[in-house]
Order: C-alpha cells, then structure tokens, then sequence
C-alpha cells in the first residue's frame, strides 16, 4: 500500500574539513585529518551506499561537500598522497594478522586488513581517485541529496560587509555546477549560523533551503505553528528546515548518547603510541615522532584509564550499533506516530550531524547508518526516508516567518566564533574585505598578470575567513596552526593588494602562493565587487 508513512526522517550529514594543502613539505601533519576522514567516514560511506543499492534497498540521505573538501578530494597532489597513506595501512595491517595470529587481537587485525584493501579497491578501481564521482553517482540515481556550503566554511553572521557574504554563497554554488554539473538545491550555513536577511543571498544563488539549529526556527516571528517539525520559509523564499533536538541527543549526548557504549572501539589508544618504535617507523611522518596510525585494538571499556582497556570485538561491536539502529528507529517511530497525531499533518524529523562523526570518531557509525536504512525498509511502516528537496515537492505550502539569529555553537549563538581567544582576528578580516571590494570596483575588467593577483586576492580572503580558526583557536586545539593558517592568508593578501595598488606586481610571489594556495581554480575576483550584484542586493 503506499503512503502508509506517518511521517519523514531526513538524515543530514555534514562533511566539512578546511583546506589543508601544503605541497612545500614531504609531508604534513594537519593533511592526516583528511586522510583518516577519507578512510573512516567518507569512503566508508560510500561502500554502504554501493552495498544497499546493489541489493535494491532504498535510503535517502543528504550531505554537504563543502568547497574545501571537494577541492582536497580532487587535487593531485593530495590524492597522490593519500594513496600512499592508504598503501601503508595495508602493508602495516597485513604485518599484523601475521604478527597477531593466535592472539585475542587477531579478529580485529583481520578486520583492518579487509577494510583498508576495500577502501583501497573503491577508492581506485570504482573512482579512479576521485570519490566525488561516487557520490555524484548516487546523486544522479536519487538517493543522495548534496548540498553545497559557504566558499570557505565562513562564519556568515560576523561579515559586516553583505559583499562578503555574497562572495561566500555565491562562489559556493558556482564551484558545485563545476564539480556536479548541476545547481546546488540546498546549503548548509557554515556553523548553521544564520543572520536574518542573509537568505537573500542564498535566493539570488538559486539555493531553495538551508539547516538552522532548533532555536532559529523557535525564536522566529511569527512562532512557527509546527515547531521545527515543518519547514518555514523567509520572507525571501527561501525554506529553512530546523534541527529536531531529541533524535540529535540519542547520538551526541556524552552521557546517552550511543557512541559512548563501553563495547565501541575506543578512540585514544593507536598502535602508533603503544608498539615497538622501531616497528612503527616506516608509518610515522618523515620527522618520526609517534603519532596516530589508525588501527587501534581495544574497545571504550568504561571510565578505566588508557592502560586497562579490554580488547576490542568488532563483531560484538557490530550488533551493538545493530541494536543502537533499532532503537534509533523506535523511538523515531513513536515520535511521529505522536507527532502525526498532535500536529495533524506528516512531520518531518531532520536529524543533523557532523559527517566525521560517522566513523572517525564514532568507528561504528556507518555500520549504525547502513543497519538503520536496512531495518527502515524492512521492519516498518511509520517513517518514510526522504531529503529535504523531496519533502518541498510534496509540501510545499509553509508558513512564513522570520527565523532568528542562530548558530548551533555552544550557547547558541556567535561567542565561540567571537571571543577573547579569537577577537583580534576581525579587524584584520574586515579591513582585507573592504579592500577586496574597493579593487573588484576600481578593476572590472582585467586580464593578465594583474587579474591572476586579483583572483589570488580573492582565494587569500576566503581562506582566511574559514571559521575553523577561530573556532579551533576557541578550543585550543591546533592553536599555533590555526593562528599561523589566518596570519599567512592576512600577510599574503595585503602583500598583493600593496603590489597591485602600487602596479608592481612581483609574479615569482604570486606564482608561489597560486601554487600553495590552489583553491577554486575558476574563481573570479569579482564576486566581491558591489556594481555587478543582483540590483539592490546589498541595501535590502
């Protein structure tokens, strides 16, 4: 029978990581992050989505590929790298099911072998080194929705410049046409940060919806008559869908939430800190301090220090995340069953995450995901998977309203991205966007060696308005890199901007930071410029 479903669940993952390119050393630290997110979140995925489509179960799922992470997912150099850190892992855990045969290791030595030579398979022979065609693939057939972000993850509210925004959405949605071949349909805002009126800039991009945490939905006025059970739309047009907080808690809460279960793998303890130095060597990077490897033998155990972790089964891991994905379900169904009932209509529950969640830092999380959208297809009837372009087209009257200011950073609000560890950032930033502006006006129309240092110009600012500076500079986590990352994009723009004002542009300098700072090979410098926006875009 059809349209048994009581209501909607739109599962949206959001894959993000900065742009971390440094082809000036043999290797680089912060480069690990997005090989380990390539080898336990995104691959891994992608092998799900491969396995359900091949035995005919149907899913939907929606995730942001943020500009930076396409750009890292396609450079040569970094996919050249990544393959021989894929190489590594499989020449280091074949040694391991040898060196741990007999042993209560040896399961689990098996089962890294097996996955890194299936993500070594998928990665070359089903995407020749580039798995934006796989998801591209999944897309094309329906069951992935891809949603684009701003340019450079930039945190949208603290841009005094419209301009800036602008250039943020803007050169997004045209990066996604070059690396999909369509219009981006949805973005996810950078942090889900959200500033009234900023929805005109997504509607003069074409893009039709975008996430807000729960209370930008809440707090908007009028008050939404669904909660953020249904979506709203600004009063450009544009829809905003809001987090459903109680299926976002059963995942991340540390004291409910699965992922902290005692028989997950545990994260903190790596074979690179506890095996022979000597034995780990040739996996370390060329300066041979110890670091994470990636194959890790023990399991969550309790609230015990490091040193006495029972070992890890990744069976009985395994039937545990079955179990969480049944319960995920259940309680989803008796969600909507009460909502369907209280509200009068079909809601829809958006569950929201960080895509690295799901198997970086969550190992089991893309086993949670695939068994969730194998029990969905088979043992019920309530929920009805869908993204959120679909549910637009099924329902498309909404109420109007206007959303509140919003982030789902802690508080709420913009004070991670806005503090004593990170103010002296700004002044810097907005002076570099004015000065963007003043040239994309004063220069329309160039060619040559003066408009490669204008688009470079343009890349230097985006890069530097990342919000993950100032956020990883809040949590004091890669501090040093993420004040270096800020200060070197600031140093470079103003060198140019000094050199092209002054017509003396030094083409060895601007050759060397095009080749380190690579990003948007298309771009074109006057998406800052205020005489060729949309009319009145910036006054509105």
């Amino acid at each position: 029978m059809e349209n048994q479903e009581k209501g909607y669940l739109a599962l949206v993952l959001h894959a993000h990581l900065p742009f971390i390119r440094h082809p000036e050393y043999e290797d680089f630290l912060e480069e690990d992050w997005f090989f380990e997110a390539m080898t336990e979140t995104y691959i891994p995925l992608l092998d799900i989505y491969e396995r359900l489509t091949r035995e005919n179960i149907d899913f939907r799922i929606t995730m942001s590929l943020t500009p930076p992470l396409c750009a890292m997912m396609t450079d040569e150099l970094l996919r050249e790298r990544f393959r021989n850190y894929l190489y590594q892992r499989v020449e280091l855990s074949e040694k391991e099911t040898v060196r741990l045969r007999n042993t209560q290791f040896y399961e689990s030595a098996k089962m890294y072998e097996g996955k890194f030579k299936r993500i070594r398979e998928l990665y070359q022979d089903y995407y020749g080194e580039n798995i934006l065609n796989g998801f591209k693939k999944f897309q094309d057939m329906g069951k992935l929705e891809i949603i684009t972000c701003g340019a450079t993850h930039g945190f949208l509210p603290l841009q005094v410049k419209k301009e800036a925004v602008h250039a943020q959405v803007k050169t997004a949605a045209d990066d996604y046409r070059r690396c999909f071949g369509r219009n981006p349909r949805g973005i996810w805002l950078a942090e889900c940060a959200y500033n009234p009126g900023d929805d005109a800039y997504l509607k003069t991009s074409g893009i039709r919806y975008f996430f807000l945490e729960t209370h930008g939905i809440i707090y908007g006025s009028p008050r939404p008559r669904y909660g953020v059970y249904a979506p709203v739309y600004c009063p450009s047009g544009v829809a905003a869908f809001g987090r459903d907080m109680e299926s976002a808690h059963q995942v991340w809460s540390a004291e409910m939430g699965y992922p902290g279960d005692y028989r997950y793998r545990e994260f903190y303890r790596d074979v690179g800190y506890d095996l022979e130095y000597d034995y780990v060597k040739p996996y370390l990077h060329s300066d041979g301090v110890r670091r994470n490897i990636g194959i890790k033998y023990y399991k969550i155990t309790g609230r015990v220090p490091l040193s006495e972790k029972a070992p890890y089964n990744p069976w009985e891991a395994k039937e545990t995340a079955a179990g969480h994905a049944g319960n995920f379900m259940f309680n989803r169904e008796r969600q909507i069953e009460h909502l369907y009932g209280f509200l009068g209509r079909k809601p829809i529950l958006v569950s929201m995450y960080d895509a690295e969640l799901f198997g970086h830092w969550w190992y089991e999380g893309p086993d949670f995901i695939e068994y969730l959208f194998r029990k969905i297809h088979y043992d019920q009837k309530t929920i009805k998977l869908i993204t959120p372009s679909e549910y637009l087209q099924i329902q498309p009257d909404n109420q109007v309203i206007q959303p509140s200011m919003s982030s789902w950073g802690d508080k709420g609000y913009n004070e991670v991205w806005l503090n004593g560890t990170n103010d002296w950032m700004y002044r810097h930033l907005h002076k570099a966007v004015e000065r963007m502006i003043e040239m994309a006006n004063k220069f329309p129309d160039v060619d040559g060696v003066l408009k490669r240092a204008l688009n470079q110009c343009a890349r230097e600012i985006f890069l530097a308005a990342s919000s993950d500076w100032a956020f990883l500079m809040t949590v004091g986590t890669a501090k040093t890199y993420s004040t270096k990352r800020f200060v070197d994009h600031v140093h470079r723009f103003f060198a140019l901007h000094g050199q092209i004002m002054s017509n003396s542009i030094d083409e060895n300098f601007l050759k060397d930071i095009e080749w380190k700072d690579n990003v948007f090979p298309a771009i074109d410098y006057r998406v800052y410029s205020s005489t060729r926006a949309p009319d009145n875009i910036f006054t509105r």
